[in-house]
């Protein structure tokens, strides 16, 4: 993913906008009660003037009832239109964060898995998680204060002008200054914020990472080495968040020394006034009362900035991956991929995995047949897994096509064409659910019988059974509380209920022990029968029974042919089988244990 500019364009603020207006009936209930709020603010700085001039100096009974009952239900009002505006505001910010996670978590889960490949999962869960938070802030609390400080300085304004108009104007000739530093901290404070929520994603990467592999760290003893990267980038993180709360707290004191002035000039220009009897005491106090409490809000709205650039920086972050385009494109009105038996065909097939990357396949033409076995073979790097990952279209070709049934791939519909595909990979990829679930993603309808088939044609069956809660027995994150064999048999039994007619085995069996690798090889064998299978062989011991073998070098296709065929030939398929053979030899030999 691309980085850009961490500014919020109008078309993105429009989006957001567009999400809050969704819920306009409750938007506009928000708006009403921040009037009804304004409107009480207003009326205590409006009702100074009575007090202080009709009870206090006058000495009106009447208004001695009158004011105190005026006082109470300005206040009821405030409350209850408080509570309204902040609850309906609320929803409406809990709505939209639903909307971005929902959204962004759908997007990731549809775009090319390349992409997911190219950036950090803890960058990934921060956005779903920290800047929507962020986002949620902006929404539900600075956008209900922004405009509930907007009325309240509507509603001081009007009582500032209604009391002395005069005073007013000479007053506020210094308003301007307070609001320079809102634009000036505004744009530090977004540049500090894009880059604590760029940190923080890199340190939830870590976080992951570091848990993820917490054996390793512990074998090689590097427990000081991690704990020496976190502390460099709790650093790090910590500088950010420093130079944001030095911008935080900088601007509410500059605001308020600007506004200092103001004030000043009311009492000296004020109480001229009152002096020379042009004002009375009561206008002079309600206006300067207004003019204090003006200031509050203009200063909130400072703050209010921060948090609204903050937010600003968090959604382009998260647009840039709502936004991001897929490279795997499916046309306007595909085909849909039917049936069990069709041939596959790679035709001058090219594929390099970005424009800067060498190519990973070069100029392959392959046919498979039908319920053939093709068993790839090579060292690593050779191409075996970015061939088979064309298939059900993880990536797209760069140059030539892949042919099933004899039309293009792309011209099926992407679902209908990994319908027909099923994979076991050399890592096992289980869920922190039951058994039962994790075999039933094969197929989401499946019963309880097809479950237990599939899992008795995996070898699965028995050591189920053995668990204290069968079927239903939860296997722990990633498979967890299983071992390497029996997690391989579980992710076999869930393709064999998938019962799809392609089969993609990427070195099933090469993370396994003899006893574990001989059951597997069995459950393989079953899933294997009838269907066209592409098999990624590290242990060449272990394909014996393909149809046909193919050895990948460089992303070209170097040797094709039966396992006889190409060990008559000597070369380098012969090589492998040769090395494999020695090394096994060596292993297997108990005098050559310690030497070897």
């Amino acid at each position: 993913m691309k980085k850009k500019n961490p500014k919020l364009s109008r078309e993105r603020q429009k989006k957001i906008i567009s999400l809050v207006f969704v819920y306009k009936n409750r938007f506009l209930l928000a708006a009403l009660c921040m009037v009804i709020v304004a409107g009480a603010n207003g009326a205590m700085a409006f009702l100074v003037k009575p007090i202080m001039d009709d009870i206090f100096i006058k000495q009106n009974r009447d208004m001695l009832l009158l004011v105190p009952g005026a006082v109470i239900l300005a206040f009821f009002l405030k409350g209850f239109c408080a509570y309204g505006s902040e609850y309906f505001m609320k929803y409406i910010g809990q709505r939209v964060v639903r909307v971005f996670r929902d959204s962004l978590y759908e997007k990731i889960t549809d775009l090319p898995i390349s992409f997911v490949h190219n950036e950090k999962i803890g960058t990934l869960m921060s956005r779903i998680t920290s800047d929507v938070d962020i986002i949620k802030n902006m929404v539900s609390n600075a956008i209900i204060n922004v405009f509930m400080d907007f009325f309240s300085i509507i509603a001081f304004l009007f009582v500032v002008f209604y009391r002395d108009w005069q005073l007013a104007i000479g007053a506020f000739m210094v308003l301007p200054l307070a609001f320079y530093p809102i634009v000036i901290f505004g744009r530090r404070i977004r540049k500090f914020s894009t880059g604590t929520q760029e940190t923080m994603a890199d340190l939830n990467s870590f976080l992951q990472e570091t848990f993820v592999g917490n054996k390793i760290i512990k074998i090689f003893n590097l427990q000081e080495f991690e704990k020496k990267r976190f502390k460099e980038k709790t650093k790090r993180l910590f500088r950010f968040e420093m130079k944001k709360a030095k911008t935080r707290a900088l601007s509410s004191p500059l605001m308020e020394f600007l506004g200092g002035f103001g004030v000043a000039f009311v009492i000296w220009f004020g109480g001229m006034r009152v002096i020379n009897g042009t004002s009375t005491p009561g206008t002079f106090f309600s206006f300067l009362t207004a003019v204090m409490m003006l200031y509050g809000p203009v200063k909130k709205i400072s703050k209010l900035n921060n948090t609204v650039q903050e937010g600003a920086a968090a959604a382009s972050r998260i647009f840039d991956v709502l936004e991001e385009e897929s490279l795997i494109v499916e046309k306007e009105n595909p085909d849909i991929l039917k049936g069990k038996s069709f041939n596959i065909e790679f035709n001058n097939v090219s594929f390099a995995y970005s424009e800067k990357d060498a190519p990973a396949l070069n100029n392959i033409n392959l046919k498979v047949a039908q319920g053939e076995i093709l068993a790839l073979v090579g060292m690593s790097g050779g191409g075996k897994t970015s061939l088979v990952n064309l298939v059900p279209r993880l990536y797209d070709v760069t140059r030539g096509s892949v042919l099933i049934a004899g039309k293009d791939i792309k011209d099926y519909s992407i679902k209908s064409l990994r319908d027909h595909v099923a994979i076991v990979t050399q890592e096992p990829i289980l869920f922190n659910e039951s058994v039962r679930d994790n075999i039933r993603y094969g197929k989401m309808d499946a019963t309880d019988i097809e479950i237990e088939k599939a899992a008795k044609a995996a070898f699965a069956f028995d050591f189920i059974q053995g668990f204290p809660k069968g079927f239903d027995t939860i296997i722990g994150e990633f498979g967890s509380r299983l071992s390497g064999g029996e997690k391989q048999r579980i992710c076999i039994a869930r393709a064999l209920i998938k019962d799809a007619p392609i089969l993609i085995l990427d070195e099933a069996t090469s993370a396994l022990d003899s006893q574990a690798e001989r059951v597997v090889q069995k459950a393989l064998e079953n899933l294997m029968k009838g269907r066209t299978s592409f098999v990624i062989a590290h242990r060449l011991s272990t394909i014996n029974y393909a149809s046909r073998i193919i050895l990948l070098k460089n992303g070209s296709i170097k040797e094709q042919g039966t396992h006889d065929e190409l060990m008559a030939l000597q070369n380098e398929y012969f090589k492998l089988q040769t090395i494999q053979a020695t090394d096994h030899n060596k292993v297997s030999d108990p005098d050559c244990v310690t030497a070897c």
